[in-house]
């Protein structure tokens, strides 16, 4: 059976979770792990103002206080993508105005988002798709041009990177997931990065529940007090133990996935080339972090044929998400599937391939040789 992902548990984190229970640490948040994830990101993305959340929708909700939205805000966002993305401004009161993606990446069309730009537009929400970053300078080009503020969800893509730059560090707001199914885990996790100091003090109070603890432990102030409004987005330092040795193993998690990534890209060809599927679109600007393999169908039918083939087969794969404007809540908001045609016709073709950490080239060639089998077939 292979499964469709399963997380990458060494002897290294249970032993940090060990030590990260033996008494002599703060078992809650801020401890010492939490301290040292920030350091490992300093150190290999020269990240310097990063905070840990409970998840990567919590690091969203965050962004969407600190930007302060309001009820009759509008945010610009694709339709494809998971619905903490929308429910993070939701929550906020503000409108969802949602944008078709591209062809190739499956990522916002940055061509169309000006010509969704009202008097009401406050912010942009940016999906990196599949740990592909989006076309971040057209977009940042667009936002500078009409005062809005960008949000990257990054929740994909931790080591992926745009002209050089890593995702999470392209805009105002970076927000990362450390989910299990994500490729650095901590369970449920995640983060936000804050790319300009001036909003680092409000975050970690937004943080604290609305209170400048993280001052008292600093030694700042002898008592906290209430600042501001928040919540309690703040991990135990248990599960920043478990993300404090995935990041050490960084490199290894990385080659393994890229591997299997690899072997399904290279596999592949020869279906793309006789049109029985799409490949992966690599752009030259961008280097990505395996996070997921995805591949195009014909049609519908022909997806749920080899879904239901691969299973029996003893091989798990998916569809990505049902798109949000076309989704039950997104119809109840007043959304139709014909918004979005291109989104609306990916949604129905595209299938991702099970991809994981302990995944062996064996184990992804007999995936390929299965998808032949049943398209060639």
């Amino acid at each position: 059976m292979i499964k469709f992902n399963k997380p990458s548990i060494t002897e290294k984190e249970k032993n940090n979770v060990l030590e990260a229970m033996d008494g002599t640490n703060i078992l809650s948040g801020d401890g010492k792990f939490t301290t040292k994830v920030y350091q490992q990101f300093e150190e290999r993305f020269g990240i310097i103002n990063m905070l840990l959340t409970t998840s990567g929708t919590t690091a969203l909700e965050m962004a969407s206080i600190l930007i302060n939205l309001e009820p009759g805000d509008e945010v610009i966002t694709p339709s494809f993508t998971f619905s903490s993305t929308v429910n993070a401004f939701l929550l906020r009161g503000a409108k969802p105005v949602f944008c078709d993606i591209r062809e190739d990446t499956f990522n916002i069309d940055e061509n169309l988002i000006e010509g969704l730009i009202t008097p009401k537009t406050k912010a942009i929400y940016a999906v990196d798709y599949a740990g592909f970053p989006c076309e971040m300078d057209k977009i940042n080009e667009i936002a500078n041009k009409y005062g809005l503020f960008v949000i990257e969800d990054a929740a994909q893509a931790v080591g992926s990177t745009y002209k050089g730059r890593y995702a999470g560090t392209l805009t105002e707001f970076g927000c990362y997931s450390f989910h299990e199914t994500k490729n650095y885990v901590m369970g449920e996790g995640g983060a936000i990065v804050v790319n300009e100091d001036k909003y680092m003090e409000r975050a970690e109070i937004i943080r604290e529940k609305g209170t400048n603890r993280r001052n008292v432990l600093r030694g700042l102030v002898d008592k906290y007090t209430w600042h501001d409004i928040g919540s309690s987005f703040l991990p135990s330092d248990v599960l920043a133990a478990i993300l404090s040795a995935q990041m050490d193993r960084y490199e290894e998690i990385f080659e393994k996935r890229m591997n299997v990534w690899n072997t399904y890209y290279n596999g592949l060809k020869d279906l793309e080339d006789k049109g029985y599927l799409r490949r992966p679109y690599l752009p030259a600007d961008i280097e990505h972090n395996a996070h997921m393999f995805c591949i195009v169908l014909p049609s519908e039918e022909k997806r749920t044929h080899l879904i239901n083939k691969l299973k029996e087969k003893g091989i798990a794969s998916y569809i990505c998400y049902v798109p949000l404007h076309s989704a039950p809540y997104g119809l109840k908001l007043g959304y139709t599937p014909e918004m979005l045609p291109v989104t609306e016709d990916l949604a129905k073709r595209i299938l991702r391939l099970p991809l994981y950490v302990d995944m062996t080239s064996e184990d992804a060639m007999y995936v390929v040789d299965s998808i032949k089998e049943v398209l060639e077939g």
